[in-house]
């Protein structure tokens, strides 16, 4: 199996490209299921989890083209309605297909998801959105089981609770239903607004998506469109604060500055000198060590969890002490104990961890155990004095494009070893 390997003690200087966003891909291409003919997307991501979704796609009879950040997917051939437990159980995102199936074909049977381990994601708001627009649903031997009669109906649903993917599962299913649609207490993230540019590109009536009230106006047929993903924000996130912990210069191009304010904030707080250009950010330290950060994870356009793990890594290099609060996920601590190993000074009670800044990291090797702890243990050992080696790298391989190749061209000394 293959592990990554990093060489500390480079200041990271230069220009890296972002790709496409993760979470707004997965969604989008399961979107295509709803449309009468062909769905182009472009500057799709190359990750582990948009094969995953392509093959589910495939699987469910839709022929699926890929060239370089360019999928095209034609919903035309759609012969199934079964999403199988070995596809969703690599990736939660393949519950998506289940609101798209429904509306479009009448009848979907998903398996229960699984993906990062990181906590309880439960689908019953997926459900109950559902059901607020007719449909019959039920959980049987680890499937989802949902039919309705004729077309979904229109209604107004309140989350009990803010989820993305339960938001987006309902708004796509919303937008093939009979009458209008109002969905309270939705997910504001800048991906629910990409999934909703592209649904209006296909023919969809939403409006207020980035805001808790979304109105949809159902409409009976979809036709194909194209379509370009956001830049990622949290790969985004991700290089500045690599570029701040190793007290370097970086510039993020092709990026969405107004998608990263609370992230952006918190960098200025460590002592970074930010510009925006455009589609630009530059992140200069200065050389200087980065001033150790408060934080605490919300649904946007507060702090995003997506980024906890990497700036907890920052701050077990940064002058004083950090305490951060996680309220997403209630395992999402799990980096720790490997932060822990490169001998960082981490004191967890409950949601809360306090973290004292110290001089120097020291090579070890370690694991990741889900997607950003991935990165962040990236994070922490280009800065470690020594090796750093990190296991179980397929979850980075979920989110991150060719990352060990965009850091290297930033100056860093990190490649893959088996």
């Amino acid at each position: 199996m293959q592990k990554i390997l990093v060489q500390g003690g480079i200041r990271l200087d230069g220009e890296v490209r972002i790709s496409g966003a993760k979470n707004a891909v997965l969604p989008i291409l399961c979107a295509t299921l709803l449309a009468d003919s062909p769905v182009c997307i472009t500057n799709v991501p190359r990750l582990h989890d948009v094969l995953t979704t392509a093959k589910l796609l495939a699987g469910l009879g839709a022929g699926v083209e890929h060239a370089g950040d360019v999928m095209t997917v034609d919903p035309r051939s759609v012969n199934s309605h079964v999403a199988p437990y070995e596809l969703v159980k690599t990736m939660r995102a393949s519950v998506l297909v289940l609101g798209p199936l429904l509306a479009k074909h009448g009848v979907a049977e998903v398996s229960l998801p699984g993906g990062c381990a990181i906590g309880s994601r439960p689908v019953d708001l997926h459900i109950k959105g559902l059901q607020a627009l007719g449909a019959d649903i039920t959980v049987d031997h680890g499937f989802i089981k949902a039919r309705s009669n004729g077309r979904l109906k229109g209604a107004r649903h309140v989350f009990e609770l803010v989820s993305v993917g339960a938001t987006e599962n309902v708004l796509m299913a919303a937008a093939l239903a009979e009458g209008t649609s109002v969905l309270e207490n939705a997910a504001m993230e800048p991906e629910i607004v990409d999934l909703a540019n592209c649904l209006n590109a296909m023919g969809a009536n939403i409006s207020g998506a980035g805001s808790s009230r979304i109105v949809i106006e159902g409409v009976p047929h979809l036709s194909g469109c194209t379509h370009a993903v956001i830049a990622d924000r949290i790969e985004t996130g991700t290089f500045l604060v690599a570029a701040a912990m190793t007290g370097g210069r970086v510039t993020v191009t092709h990026a969405r500055p107004g998608t990263l304010d609370a992230v952006l904030d918190k960098l200025r707080e460590t002592g970074a000198d930010i510009a925006i250009e455009g589609d630009r950010i530059t992140l200069d330290m200065h050389g200087k060590r980065p001033q150790a950060v408060n934080l605490t994870t919300a649904p946007h356009p507060a702090f995003p969890t997506d980024m906890q793990a990497q700036f907890m890594a920052l701050d077990c290099v940064a002058e004083g002490v950090g305490v951060i609060n996680e309220t997403i996920f209630e395992n999402r601590f799990m980096h720790v104990n490997e932060l822990l190993r490169l001998g960082a000074d981490i004191r967890v009670d409950g949601h809360t961890a306090v973290v004292r800044g110290v001089a120097k990291l020291s090579g070890a090797p370690v694991m990741a155990t889900d997607l950003r702890a991935s990165a962040s243990l990236i994070l922490a050992g280009l800065v470690a004095d020594g090796d750093t080696v990190i296991d179980r790298i397929y979850h980075l391989d979920r989110g991150y494009e060719n990352i060990e190749a965009k850091l290297g061209a930033l100056g860093a000394r990190i490649r893959r070893v088996d």
